[in-house]
């Protein structure tokens, strides 16, 4: 079974899910990203890297998930402990505020409203 059937606009393609989250959880979105990839879902995850980053490539890196983001039918926020950054937080904030639905591994995760309304406003100023 695949997961053609849950796209709300019954195009003729999988569901695509961009998988967010902290890289701390590189190990589990990893493995939301196989199950995801074997239930027949096109999974977007976020960009890896062997070692540390520039601040160049990290802008490159967010702005990059963003698209993702913007392409993906919905979020899948992986949070184990109900940990969400602050990068992760302008994810939420930039997927909700184009109308896509956000999911989280530990459902216990809920944000104040005033924090993601700072988050988007973060987002517009770093992605425009």
């Amino acid at each position: 079974m695949t997961a053609r059937s849950e796209r709300p606009s019954g195009a003729d393609r999988p569901e695509i899910v961009c998988i967010c989250g902290s890289a701390r959880f590189a190990r589990e979105m990893r493995a939301a990203h196989r199950d995801l990839t074997f239930a027949g879902v096109i999974a977007l995850a976020p960009g890896e890297a062997d070692g540390p980053v520039t601040d160049d490539q990290k802008a490159v890196l967010d702005a990059l998930h963003l698209s993702k983001i913007d392409l993906a039918d919905r979020v899948l926020v992986v949070n184990p402990g109900g940990y969400v950054g602050e990068s992760t937080r302008r994810e939420i904030a930039h997927a909700r505020a184009h109308g896509k639905p956000v999911s989280f591994t530990d459902p216990a995760w809920s944000a104040p409203p005033a924090r993601l309304a700072v988050a988007a406003h973060e987002v517009g100023d770093t992605a425009g």
